[in-house]
């Protein structure tokens, strides 16, 4: 993996200057989405992440360095105030007075961060942290809904066309979200071929960005809809050297177009833009990034549990599905299947919306929610 100089030095310094600057301060995880695991013993549930529990959520990096940081910090808090993490309540949130106590404290921390990027290195650490530490024992790993609604018997995986990959970039607010839809995509295609990239978490940025550097700049396209005059479609994609030489179907390169798929509200997804067209400009020296906008966009059966601030927004999988239909009206690219591979996506998000309603009903919670403008694309 290609180290990026400026996030190396970030790097070390919040492993030894931050942490002195900080000395003595401790961390305790935030309000949560999910409820503390049952049946597991205090340790087991605050131990550092090891490879295989980070993996199994659906990522494939290594364990990020900072968010077992986060979770020394909180367990060197539990023993020094002697009151121990818990998680409860509609939501899973932290309860008592720790959650006073967190938020102290994780303020004086960023307030002692003088670097944008060691802040949001920290942040999206942080965030990361909390949500595996209240979601242990009590979320599936693959389908991140509670255990006893379980959903992934009912997926169907299968094979993405080896000529395009997709990378979820996602905002840590949405990691283990129930009702993300992004992660359907690496549940049905495969971590390989619909990876996870955590905004903000230095591991996971670096590998896509090396992926990218490997594909070359005309393989990247990012579907947000920028309204600047590089705007592309579908029709722009290049997919010539994917394309099956004279000599017969068997001999075909396998380059791959990278598709990043933009995971946060749109509030977030503003910033996350932002992000990558910075990194953009650093490695390839132009200011705008190559982004597709679809002409299918519309409503999704997920908008039933998650309304979208105008109509040509819509959830990430369906996004993805949108995308993979019209690149299949491309004659070039007919036979790949690529119509065949969104309808799978989009019968994903029945599953999921299903397994949402059954356990919203079940709870006594209202299954449809307040129009909100802070939806995923």
């Amino acid at each position: 993996m290609i180290a990026h100089p400026a996030r190396s030095l970030v790097w070390r310094r919040l492993g030894e200057e931050a942490k002195q600057r900080v000395a003595g301060n401790a961390l305790i995880p935030p309000p949560m989405a999910a409820s503390r695991g049952r049946g597991m013993s205090v340790d087991e549930g605050h131990a550092a992440v090891s490879l295989g529990e980070w993996q199994g959520w659906g990522t494939s990096s290594p364990v990020p360095a900072m968010v077992n940081r986060v979770i020394e910090d909180l367990r060197a808090l539990e023993r020094k105030v002697d009151t121990r993490m818990s998680f409860g309540g509609l939501g899973g949130k932290l309860q008592g007075a720790f959650r006073v106590q967190e938020d102290i404290k994780h303020r004086e921390v960023y307030r002692n961060l003088t670097d944008a990027e060691e802040k949001l290195q920290f942040f999206a650490a942080r965030q990361v942290a909390c949500r595996l530490l209240g979601s242990r024992g009590y979320l599936c790993q693959k389908c991140w809904i509670a255990k006893e609604d379980c959903m992934c018997s009912k997926l169907v995986p299968c094979s993405l066309w080896n000529g395009i990959r997709f990378w979820i970039y996602m905002h840590p607010k949405d990691f283990l979200r129930q009702n993300n839809t992004g992660k359907l995509l690496w549940q049905l295609f495969g971590v390989q071929s619909a990876t996870l990239s955590l905004f903000g978490i230095q591991e996971d940025e670096e590998i896509m960005w090396d992926a990218f550097l490997n594909s070359g700049k005309s393989m990247v396209w990012f579907l947000y809809p920028n309204q600047s005059s590089s705007t592309k479609t579908v029709k722009d994609i290049l997919f010539d050297d994917l394309l099956p030489s004279p000599e017969g179907e068997n001999t075909v390169q396998v380059k791959q177009v990278n598709l990043v798929l933009i995971d946060g509200t749109w509030s977030n997804s503003a910033a996350m833009y932002k992000r990558l067209r910075g990194r953009w400009a650093a490695t390839w020296g132009e200011n705008d990034p190559p982004c597709i906008s679809l002409s299918t966009a519309g409503s999704s059966v997920m908008h039933k549990l998650r309304p979208q601030p105008a109509w040509d927004r819509t959830c990430t999988a369906a996004a993805a599905a949108n995308l993979l239909s019209e690149l299949h009206w491309r004659t070039e690219l007919r036979p790949r299947g690529l119509d065949e591979q969104a309808e799978r996506v989009e019968k994903a998000m029945d599953v999921l919306l299903e397994a949402l309603t059954v356990r919203r009903r079940r709870m006594g919670r209202s299954v449809a929610r307040r129009e909100r403008h802070n939806n995923c694309i």
